[in-house]
């Protein structure tokens, strides 16, 4: 996750503080610095949606062997004893889960930070004040388009609607709720409408998803935008970023899941500012790149563990096994001490990268999807041979 926003202007945006702590060149295992990775929890896989991309290939009814109330507690309690510094909670749509908001409120109680991953459309105004009051600190709301676009994206009538009034509902209690949108050649072209939507509805908070071909998105690869839409969708967030903040709107713009965009941003910045580009280098050394493995990490409806919620074909335990804190700090899985020094597995562009300090190999998940070989480079990378440094 690069924040543009902070990389741009230098204004700290919620959740830099683990983006940016560490040294540059220090390797985060998710347990280095005194805490545990940040956990995406698949609480459950029923979804009342069908979207084309979902890794999670989710499904309209619970499965049969979703975690209880009791495990969930118990896998819960362990995270807060591992410093886990967030649970995001998904899906599936995790407001399918009949306990949903006892879960939130219990893991609040034990000094997680709740944030919620949602297609929105189930946020009535009451279920606003339930997800505030249980100690939901954000919700991110999937917006893939405007109207009947984000409706085909995500396989229901009307689902735009109700996921916008499922902003609105939330903004109306104070509960902070952010915007996330997938780029592919099925949205790209609303791109412009929803970076003004974001301004129009005062949404403080955006992150556009490049996309990973996982689950039901593993069949999608013919979807993705070409490398020159990546650049452009790029400069199009780089121009509303700028644009927002010289107009005095406090507005945090992220992209996720391709740190192609890292060295974008730097070599976009030092052709203009180099003493501001040379800030956003050390930054960008900080984060380090992509963190499956290090300081991400997910489990799903069945107590499976994932180096990350992409990466679902290589479960590395299970917490009905064992504690997810013993599976973590372990990483007794050849993919997971893989992922904590790659640099030597990593082939083609990547291996040769001139920028592995900051990008760290890219997402894994597309290179395996696309090429059947885990350390291959990722195909999304729409950097030039130059840009990267190979002659």
């Amino acid at each position: 996750m690069i924040n543009v926003t902070k990389l741009l202007t230098g204004i700290e945006g919620e959740g830099d503080h683990l983006r940016y702590s560490m040294a540059a060149g220090e390797k985060h295992h998710g347990v280095s610095v005194g805490q545990g990775p940040v956990v995406v929890w698949n609480a459950t896989r029923a979804c009342n949606l069908n979207c084309r991309h979902c890794y999670a290939d989710a499904c309209p009814s619970k499965d049969s062997g979703e975690l209880s109330t009791r495990e969930a507690m118990s896998f819960i309690e362990d995270l807060a004893g591992f410093h886990v510094p967030v649970l995001l909670l998904s899906g599936g749509e995790p407001l399918m889960r009949d306990d949903i908001i006892e879960l939130i409120s219990f893991a609040a109680s034990k000094g997680l930070r709740p944030v919620l991953s949602t297609n929105g459309t189930l946020i009535t105004l009451d279920k606003a004040k339930q997800l505030k009051q249980a100690g939901v600190k954000y919700a991110g709301v999937s917006l893939d388009g405007l109207g009947t676009r984000h409706d085909l994206f995500r396989g229901r009538s009307g689902a735009y609607e109700r996921a916008l009034k499922g902003i609105r509902n939330c903004q109306s209690v104070g509960l902070k709720v952010g915007l996330r949108f997938t780029i592919s050649k099925n949205t790209y072209d609303d791109l412009d409408e929803i970076l003004d939507l974001i301004e129009r509805e005062n949404i403080t908070r955006a992150c556009f998803y490049h996309l990973v071909y996982s689950g039901r998105g593993s069949i999608l690869q013919q979807e993705d935008v070409t490398r020159e839409q990546s650049r452009r969708a790029i400069d199009k967030i780089i121009t509303k970023t700028l644009e927002l903040h010289n107009g005095g709107k406090r507005v945090e713009l992220l992209t996720v899941d391709n740190h192609a965009d890292g060295v974008y941003l730097y070599q976009w910045m030092k052709e203009r500012d180099p003493e501001r580009a040379a800030l956003m280098l050390d930054l960008l050394q900080r984060n380090g790149g992509n963190r499956s493995g290090l300081a991400i990490g997910c489990v799903d409806w069945h107590g499976r563990v994932y180096p990350d919620q992409f990466t679902r074909d290589i479960e590395i335990g299970n917490i009905r096994d064992r504690k997810f804190s013993d599976i973590w700090r372990e990483a007794a899985h050849p993919v997971m001490a893989g992922l904590r020094d790659r640099r030597d597995l990593l082939k083609g562009r990547c291996q040769q990268c001139g920028w592995l300090d900051i990008c760290n190999g890219n997402f894994r998940a597309r290179a395996a999807a696309a090429s059947g070989d885990f350390w291959a480079s990722d195909p999304s990378c729409y950097l030039s041979d130059k840009e990267i440094g190979i002659l």
